[in-house]
């Protein structure tokens, strides 16, 4: 936990990674853990001892908990989240809460309202946002799990249909086990699936070896920069080597993927962000009026880009244009999900990239959204069907990290671990480090290139 701590302590002014540390709290518990390990023969649960870093966009109880919005800044939750409670009780130890984009609404921070994170690979660059994006961009693991597999309550709400939570790790098998501990049904959550979860442990050394995985030709194409398209084809062959079989698929209708997120994401943000009142609790702005305190809070406490997608989303939801915006972006929704399905007929996993791109520089693509957008033009398509999709180290291009996606049927996460996991076994990609993430304020922070 000293470890961690004073690594934080180092990294954190260069990188601004935290919105809030507990490391007062973190060292108390991890003292408790030290003294029950000690203990011989006392059984401990599987976390015990673990530095965990919540985004904030996690309820914890008697800690802030803001989504990276003025809005709710200050506000601390009465109740922990079921992920925190499960969490807490297999033994993790909370350090703190990182920052992300208002209510998680941008792939690369510079919409949070405390300042942007920093790429430990380069300070110049973003670090992404969501789970797959981030971790391709910083060179670690990030896994989605199938939709309901993992609770959302206490999660601070986006887009209902859309949102998920899932680990970010350094190696496959840290993510199985997380995953393993978040995972299961939650009666304070009505979406969550009541589906058996198999034995990780004993599943995750499975191989590759008879899988069949697909290459969307559609993945690959315009818009993918050629060093992206060069490292993964790279991680497909590799993949080959280990015994799975490459064959071609197609998903057309992920082209349609990005307008269609946006009009469901949005119409769905429009509708969970109107409780932001300052009636209740967060910000409230002082007025002579009901209204005017209404306007002002929500024009004070509100970014751009939220403002952007609540006005998108209320638009696609007025009459008149109900029909032909929001029901049609759900039949296109169905669509892409029934292609997924066909694709499974003659695959058993999915593979692309995480990103078309690596981690692109601060202020590239905060004046065109959709540029922004654009970023997570493959990670989408797995957010609309509701798939697990776990995002992995494959190569470096320009000294930046690379990610791998490979996406399984829905319910069948442990498929995607394993590849995953076997993929990693075969390769050095998830061993390489930023140069450099020594003393803060030397500049050097993530300069690009790698060390082992």
């Amino acid at each position: 936990m000293g470890a961690a701590l004073d690594r934080v302590t180092r990294l954190e002014p260069a990188l601004h990674a935290f919105l809030h540390l507990t490391a007062d709290e973190a060292r108390q518990e991890a003292r408790g853990w030290d003294g029950r390990y000690a203990r011989k023969g006392s059984a401990l649960p599987p976390l015990a001892g673990l530095p965990v870093a919540l985004k904030d966009n996690l309820c914890t109880r008697g800690l802030p908990t803001t989504a990276g919005s003025r809005i709710l800044e200050g506000w601390i939750p009465p109740y922990d989240a079921t992920v925190v409670e499960r969490l807490r009780a297999a033994g993790a130890i909370i350090l703190g809460k990182t920052n992300l984009d208002e209510f998680a609404m941008g792939s690369s921070t510079e919409n949070s309202a405390f300042g942007p994170t920093r790429n430990p690979w380069d300070p110049t660059r973003v670090p992404g946002g969501s789970i797959r994006q981030p971790a391709g961009f910083c060179g670690v693991v990030g896994f989605k799990p199938t939709y309901g597999r993992v609770s959302r309550y206490g999660l601070i709400a986006f887009a209902s249909s859309l949102d998920q939570i899932g680990p970010i790790t350094r190696t496959v098998a840290d993510a199985a086990l997380l995953f393993g501990v978040l995972a299961g049904r939650d009666a304070l959550d009505s979406t969550t699936a009541d589906a058996p979860m198999p034995d990780l442990s004993a599943v995750l050394n499975g191989g590759v070896r008879g899988l069949r995985i697909g290459l969307p030709r559609e993945a690959f194409g315009e818009g993918l920069r050629d060093e992206v398209r060069g490292a993964v084809t790279a991680a497909a062959e590799t993949l080959r080597d280990l015994g799975a079989t490459l064959v071609d698929i197609a998903l057309p209708a992920i082209a349609y993927a990005l307008p269609t997120y946006y009009l469901i994401a949005t119409s769905e943000a429009s509708t969970n962000l109107a409780r932001y009142d300052g009636v209740q609790y967060g910000l409230r702005v002082p007025a002579a009026g009901l209204y005017e305190m209404y306007t002002q809070t929500r024009a004070q406490g509100f970014g751009a880009e939220v403002k952007r997608r609540i006005m998108l989303g209320t638009y696609a939801l007025s009459a008149g244009y109900y029909e032909g915006f929001f029901l049609k972006a759900q039949r296109v929704r169905t669509r892409i999900r029934q292609e997924f399905e066909a694709a499974f007929a003659s695959a058993d996993l999915v593979l692309m990239p995480t990103s078309p791109t690596v981690a692109f520089p601060f202020g590239e693509k905060t004046a065109d959204p959709l540029q922004m957008y654009l970023a997570d033009v493959y990670t989408i398509p797995v957010n609309l069907a509701g798939l697990p999709g776990v995002s992995i180290p494959c190569g470096l291009a320009g000294g930046l990290p690379v990610g791998l996606q490979l996406i399984g049927r829905a319910l069948d996460d442990e498929t995607v671990l394993r590849a995953a996991h076997a993929y990693e076994r075969a390769t050095e990609w998830h061993t390489y480090r930023p140069r450099g993430t020594g003393e803060p304020g030397t500049g050097n922070v993530g300069t690009g290139g790698a060390q082992r």
